[in-house]
């Protein structure tokens, strides 16, 4: 596969990752349950329609990925499922506003430690898309900033730094991974286990969960798992500030809470960033490859 061909197929993967995200946190709001509750349904149902999707690929082609691929799988793993842990706790424990704030940061960690373990230069326009983007969620929620539990906002920015570290390890081991986010998840659903046996259980409309950890986060995980083999880990971060942008949305639509002027305006910056970068990175693509060699003389 050329570069062209991986860059295009590196940033479908993660439109498709990035979109699918987005419906997490309505689709926890919808099934109004406890916390604990909620982390144990959406990651074994999670688990099992990973399992299931494997058999079945398994059965129809020998060439089916690894569930975990070595070691770097079981950090990846490991890394997403403390990320699933950090990330169920923030919804709980502070406003929507900066969880989807410090959830952007995904984008920083993720391009420094490409450079710090990767020695993957950042191309100026990436950092300008990057900083495009920041600025875009700083808007979005600034009048909310401060308004969070503590413990919530610190949970959020280590969901954000785990997502970043898991990205890492995937690119550097340039290993299949679209699995490993999906099985990943049984240790917060084995953690969440413990807390409920003690709490009890309780989810209002879990089919809400169902839906999400069947359907939606397969997709999101799979896509978003599989992208750092073509493109760099910083880029695949950058779809997960869909989140920010599309998530206020989808609660506007579902549950009637209109967003911000400043919410409409930095969603719009983040989106035109984002699909400014992206046709930038084809364009670009194209010209290099068409480019005539020049022949020494």
């Amino acid at each position: 596969m050329n570069g062209q061909s991986q860059q295009a197929k590196g940033l479908l993967l993660s439109t498709i990752g990035g979109l699918a995200l987005t419906s997490d946190i309505p689709l926890i709001r919808l099934a109004e349950g406890e916390a604990w509750s909620v982390l144990a349904l959406r990651s074994a149902v999670t688990f099992v329609a990973a399992i299931v999707i494997w058999l079945v690929w398994r059965a129809f082609s020998p060439k089916v990925p690894s569930l975990i691929p070595g070691l770097p799988g079981l950090a990846v793993a490991t890394l997403y499922g403390l990320g699933s842990i950090t990330f169920i706790t923030a919804v709980y424990s502070t406003s929507t506003a900066n969880l989807v704030f410090i959830l952007a940061f995904n984008t920083m960690f993720s391009a420094l430690l490409a450079w710090i373990f990767l020695g993957e230069r950042m191309r100026p326009a990436t950092m300008i898309a990057m900083a495009a983007m920041i600025f875009g969620v700083a808007i979005i929620v600034w009048d909310s900033i401060g308004t969070g539990n503590l413990l919530g906002d610190f949970m959020a920015l280590c969901s954000a730094f785990f997502i970043a570290s898991a990205i890492t390890i995937t690119r550097a081991s340039d290993r299949e991974m679209g699995f490993t986010p999906l099985i990943g998840v049984i240790f917060p659903a084995l953690v969440a286990l413990l807390f409920i046996a003690e709490g009890g259980y309780r989810i209002d409309a879990p089919w809400w969960i169902i839906l999400n950890g069947a359907v939606m986060m397969p997709l999101a995980f799979f896509f978003l798992g599989t992208a750092p083999r073509y493109i760099p880990g910083g880029e695949v971060a950058m779809f997960y500030l869909l989140e920010t942008v599309l998530a206020p949305v989808w609660v506007w639509l579902i549950f009637s809470e209109k967003p911000t002027a400043n919410s409409l305006i930095g969603g719009t910056i983040l989106i035109v960033a984002l699909v400014a970068h992206s046709l930038w990175q084809l364009y670009d693509g194209r010209r290099v490859r068409t480019v005539p060699e020049q022949i020494p003389l």
